[in-house]
């Protein structure tokens, strides 16, 4: 192990990190046993166990009772809509989705600047609506590097029988780790209110996330217009 100031375990915990980065585990991979990961960084089981505690935390693995760590996946129904916190009244859960265009262009200076991308350089732009029981619950705005993307299209999407963060992560091998977004009260603009069927100037819940890939890289901005008359933004605090 390389000297450091950080404890031992945030040193093994940023080793696998560095791994799952690397491709070495891919999502839904089993991890080797603490055993094995204690002889291969030179450390105690206990310690290993302490870095996967943390890696736990953090969505990045989850322990299987009885048959050991794996890496976090999106494809798993249980976190098919992970960062998507919107919720029934009446316990509905699921969506079905309506693709309104997916296309390339260029990053503005405030989707450069969320991305972490040169002004202008490629991106690729998904519009899309989320439907409750037909009805229209969310409008997506999402931009993409390219560079990360590349071949992503409407048939692509289409296809695709699961959420977009399993398409990502299962046929681009990004995978989102996290994510931060900003809320917002907003009135319902024309363009908007005509596709989640309200009235023009209606309060709406405006959502901006930026969600990371593995060593905290941008690689999706994404802006929601919630339609909350029947649903609730809920989460979770600890």
């Amino acid at each position: 192990m390389p000297k450091s100031p950080a404890p031992l375990y945030e040193q093994i915990r940023q080793l696998i990190v560095a791994a799952l980065a690397a491709g070495e585990w891919r999502p839904g991979d089993a991890l080797p046993s603490e055993a094995a990961l204690a002889e291969r960084f030179h450390a105690s089981s206990g310690t290993v166990r302490r870095a996967l505690d943390e890696l736990t935390a953090e969505h990045l693995v989850e322990r299987r009772q009885g048959r050991g760590t794996f890496v976090a996946t999106h494809t798993a129904p249980r976190n098919s809509y992970r960062f998507l916190r919107l919720v029934a009244d009446d316990g509905e859960s699921g969506f079905t989705r309506e693709l309104l265009h997916c296309r390339r262009a260029r990053a503005t200076a405030e989707t450069a600047r969320a991305l972490q991308l040169r002004t202008a350089e490629p991106v690729i732009e998904v519009r899309r609506l989320l439907l409750r029981r037909a009805e229209p619950v969310v409008l997506d705005d999402l931009w993409l590097p390219e560079r990360h993307f590349d071949g992503l299209n409407a048939a692509v999407i289409d296809a695709y029988p699961g959420t977009l963060y399993a398409l990502f992560e299962e046929r681009f091998g990004v995978h989102m780790v996290r994510a931060e977004e900003k809320l917002r009260a907003v009135a319902a603009g024309t363009d908007a209110a005509a596709l989640l069927r309200v009235t023009a100037g209606e309060p709406l819940l405006s959502v901006d996330r930026v969600a990371y890939t593995y060593g905290d890289r941008p690689v999706e901005l994404r802006r929601g217009l919630y339609h909350t008359q029947a649903d609730h933004y809920r989460n979770e605090l600890n």
